[in-house]
């Protein structure tokens, strides 16, 4: 059995957490509204009444929910919390995997002598993880990650959904198609357009059908998905030499401005975990699955170790624009280091102006683990440029 952990609105949760004067507003992260080319990345679940969701363009959000909390985010802050949650949660499981700051899997198999039943382990978690930071997390819980994935978002906030062994076919063919992960908005069109809104629909269709409709990729995926089984592998290809963060987006993303600041918030996140261990890496790793749940990986390595940020986000987007097709929708956008080392190479390896760089980003990340709420980052001005 699989739990998927989700953290409920992190970014937004953790800033009304540190200011409990925010709590109970909308509370929008992704850039203050004089920043007219930001993208919000967290709204709390008050900012979603007013239909402002991530990735939406924050002069968008501005329109719809003026009324909101806007800020900056602070990775070094949020990274902080989802380390202490991810060890809260390896406390109930000898295999976590984390898929990005705010969610992970859990194989809770064999727990039962320690935690009982996986409903009683999955209480207990969520109990922990309010008790020790304050959050709230929402669980799912079946026999394979990609519907665990799918039943973690079936009573949020603070939500824990069960499909037990066996239900995975029934629990399927019941969902509302809007609910079947990886169906962005282009699939959610053609759903309607040939009055499909349930699994039970797509469950009638047969594997040709499907591929006519949806192209044979996306076609074999529905097929499988419909009858429960584990329809998505989430193979990002982690290990003990490697580490990697990815972002889901809600609906297929193409505006390539909030695509490339998803990307450089992945490397932001990566870049602090890799100095934070004092780790080196040589090979950067870019993931991209279109809406269609086509993937593509891309990786390059170099004789020359990651020194920094700007270095980091200078080989990723590189490798992203190299692979990326125009026009395609995006639906999730990974990066990751791979070949890991241990200690950094000695000085004289390193160009002036690159240990200047990691120095710069060391000091950083001490005074952020000193004092949380300085909350300091890079300047975006002397990273690489983002038009194409």
């Amino acid at each position: 059995m699989y739990i998927h952990a989700d953290l409920d609105a992190f970014y937004a949760s953790v800033e009304q957490l540190d200011h409990p004067e925010y709590a109970g507003k909308p509370v929008i992260v992704g850039g203050l509204p004089g920043d007219r080319r930001s993208v919000v990345s967290t709204a709390s679940y008050e900012a979603r009444k007013f239909g402002v969701h991530s990735a939406m363009p924050l002069v968008q959000a501005l329109k719809r929910c003026p009324q909101g909390i806007y800020l900056r985010g602070r990775m070094e802050r949020y990274r902080e919390m989802s380390e202490r949650i991810m060890g809260i949660f390896g406390d109930f499981s000898p295999e976590v995997r984390q898929l990005s700051v705010d969610e992970a899997f859990l194989d809770i198999s064999g727990t039962e002598k320690l935690f009982g039943p996986p409903e009683a382990l999955a209480k207990k978690l969520k109990a922990a993880v309010r008790e020790k930071t304050g959050l709230t997390v929402s669980v799912g819980i079946a026999s394979n990650r990609y519907i665990a994935k799918i039943a973690s978002g079936m009573s949020k906030p603070d939500g824990l959904f069960l499909i037990p062994p066996g239900g995975e076919e029934a629990f399927m063919r019941s969902l509302p198609v809007g609910k079947i992960w990886g169906a962005g908005e282009k699939t959610q069109e053609i759903f309607r357009k040939h009055g499909l809104k349930t699994g039970e629909d797509l469950y009638r269709l047969s594997p040709g059908t499907l591929s006519a409709m949806f192209g044979k990729s996306f076609g074999n995926f529905l097929y499988r998905a419909v009858r429960g089984e584990g329809a998505e592998s989430f193979d990002s290809e982690r290990g003990e030499g490697s580490m990697s963060a990815e972002r889901t987006f809600p609906y297929d993303l193409y505006d390539r401005f909030a695509i490339e600041s998803a990307l450089l918030d992945i490397c932001e996140s990566l870049i602090w975990r890799l100095l934070g261990e004092g780790r080196q890496a040589r090979t950067v790793q870019v993931k991209i699955r279109y809406k269609d749940f086509s993937s593509v990986l891309a990786r390059e390595s170099s004789p020359n170790p990651v020194v920094s940020l700007n270095d980091l986000y200078a080989r990723a987007l590189a490798l992203f624009r190299k692979k990326y097709q125009d026009g395609r929708g995006l639906r999730l956008l990974g990066a990751g280091l791979m070949n890991l080392e241990e200690g950094p190479r000695q000085k004289e390896l390193f160009g002036a102006q690159d240990e200047k760089e990691r120095n710069l980003e060391k000091a950083i990340l001490e005074i952020n683990r000193k004092f949380p709420s300085a909350a300091l980052r890079r300047s975006r001005s002397k990273l690489p440029e983002q038009d194409p």
